[in-house]
């Protein structure tokens, strides 16, 4: 039974009824010694109050999409078939754009929760090592014969940790927000593309290579970049594609977007972070080099030129919101860094509502179908900047819109 389908929630709610129904109607009558009574009973007590807990388990994983499978809860699954040393670049020095054209077989998504049109494959990825999951979503304008023969722009959209490649789709619901903007035409025509980034069992990767450990790194913007391209009609340039993503996602956005200009146009970091070390289960915070070499300020820093990438990052003050301030003090032209302070927590909530006003603000910094109309928002807005101009900083003015700032 899915850890995260309805079967077992409802089934754990049964459970938990029961747990404390039965004991209400046997507890006078359980017989035998006083030991064995007091044992039944307690164990009576235990069994329900370990049901509650795991009711309220599930019902806070499915909110959050912290564990997708049992083997990601328990710590038994590993997605990692080899790591081979893949050098700086992470190709070990084979020209992608020659190796063979990766088919996949893609089945529609059977869970309502992730709204209509997504589907999944399960891709072993040829250069990384890794393999796992990625799903799929499609724009209105991609079955429209007007459309037949252009390219879309891409998306890469990653979760936190722990967390779930379906969470965008489900918690954060980007399709039912985003699909009536992409038919007005305020919204580019987006592919959305969610893999898996849980790949270690209880270890978060941070999206690096790790000779040895894991080929995290290559996996997303190699293997699955590749795989995308060679499925749907999908751009194949960076000017095409962006990374998305939430938390240590968020965290992963940025890296990706400053490491590899040449594979990704902007990244977007919702309460990212930049030293790895926030995240305690880090494999890359253990080491010292690893940590400050996969640190997203010091990559921008000590890049030999300052990449051509636009980032849009939010966060609120101590999650975030400094990190981000100081990534927009460093950048420098061509780089471009935006930044909006927010409030509330570091939760799905939080991130869900600035999706609309993130994809306007990303339709004006990469290539692909469609100019979009971006509308400013009627408190002030913001508009897109494109080209390379100076970084901005994007603050908050309330519960509407946002101001840019040169």
């Amino acid at each position: 039974m899915s850890l995260t389908g309805t079967p077992f929630f409802v089934t754990a709610i049964v459970v938990a009824a029961l747990a404390v129904l039965v004991p209400l109607l046997v507890w006078h009558k359980v017989g035998g010694p006083v030991v064995v009574r007091g044992a039944v009973r307690l164990s009576m007590v235990l069994i329900a109050q370990a049901s509650a807990v795991v009711v309220v388990f599930v019902a806070v994983n499915n909110a959050n999409g912290l564990y997708d499978t049992w083997g990601d809860l328990l710590g038994t699954d590993s997605h990692v078939g080899a790591a081979p040393d893949l050098g700086v670049d992470g190709t070990g020095g084979r020209s992608i754009a020659k190796e063979p054209r990766v088919k996949q077989h893609f089945t529609p998504v059977d869970d309502a929760n992730l709204g209509t049109g997504v589907q999944v494959t399960h891709l072993t990825g040829r250069v990384s090592g890794a393999d796992g999951e990625v799903y799929v979503w499609l724009p209105p304008q991609y079955d429209d014969p007007a459309y037949k023969t252009k390219d879309f722009p891409v998306v890469e959209m990653l979760p936190g940790y722990p967390g779930s490649a379906k969470d965008w789709f489900t918690n954060l619901d980007v399709t039912g927000q985003l699909r009536p903007l992409m038919a007005d035409g305020e919204v580019k025509p987006f592919i959305l593309v969610a893999p898996r980034t849980s790949l270690l069992a209880g270890q978060d990767t941070g999206c690096a290579n790790v000779p040895g450990v894991v080929n995290a790194d290559t996996w997303l913007s190699v293997d699955v970049r590749k795989m995308v391209t060679d499925n749907f009609r999908a751009e194949t340039g960076a000017d095409g594609w962006a990374v998305a993503g939430i938390s240590a996602g968020a965290h992963c956005s940025a890296k990706l977007a400053i490491e590899h200009p040449d594979r990704y146009r902007a990244g977007i970091s919702l309460s990212g972070y930049n030293d790895p070390a926030a995240e305690s289960a880090s494999i890359t915070a253990a080491d010292p080099a690893l940590r400050r070499e996969t640190d997203p300020l010091w990559m921008l820093t000590h890049a030999k030129r300052p990449p051509k990438t636009s980032l849009f990052l939010t966060g609120q003050p101590r999650d975030g919101y400094e990190d981000a301030l100081a990534l927009r003090r460093a950048a420098k032209t061509p780089t471009q860094v935006w930044v909006q302070k927010t409030g509330g927590g570091h939760l799905n909530v939080v991130w869900k509502p600035l999706l609309p006003e993130v994809f306007r603000w990303l339709s004006g910094q990469v290539s692909g179908v469609q100019n979009a109309k971006v509308v400013q928002d009627a408190k002030g807005g913001l508009r897109p900047q494109g080209g390379t101009g100076d970084a901005a900083v994007v603050q908050a003015t309330g519960a509407g819109g946002v101001r840019g700032e040169k």
